[in-house]
């Protein structure tokens, strides 16, 4: 298993290289409302075991997780975890601390 916790800048790079990396946001739909990344999916943590197969069915897909402050992407890491999802990557300290606007 490739999990590991990256920063901000980290994620932003990766997800330049890279548009096949699935950026997962684990918040509820009203902080989405509020700000959210670009580009991301969003399945909050309390759907994610439910509804994660419906919206990422290849289990080897590079994901970056991210939440508001960190502690539910660490939650929501376990989940796919449990669920075999095998290529996790996680944003330190969630969205709080990443600047995401496009440069």
């Amino acid at each position: 298993m490739n999990n590991k916790e990256i920063t901000p800048e980290e994620a932003k790079s990766e997800l330049k290289e890279n548009n096949d990396i699935i950026l997962l946001d684990v918040r509820t739909k009203e902080e989405y409302d509020e700000k959210y990344a670009p580009n991301c999916i969003l399945i909050p943590l309390n759907e994610l075991s439910d509804k994660v197969l419906d919206k990422i069915k290849n289990k080897k897909q590079e994901i970056i997780i991210y939440c508001r402050s960190g502690r539910r992407s660490k939650k929501a890491l376990e989940i796919l975890n449990k669920s075999r999802y095998t290529n996790i990557s996680f944003i330190e300290g969630g969205i709080d601390n990443w600047k995401y606007e496009t440069e």
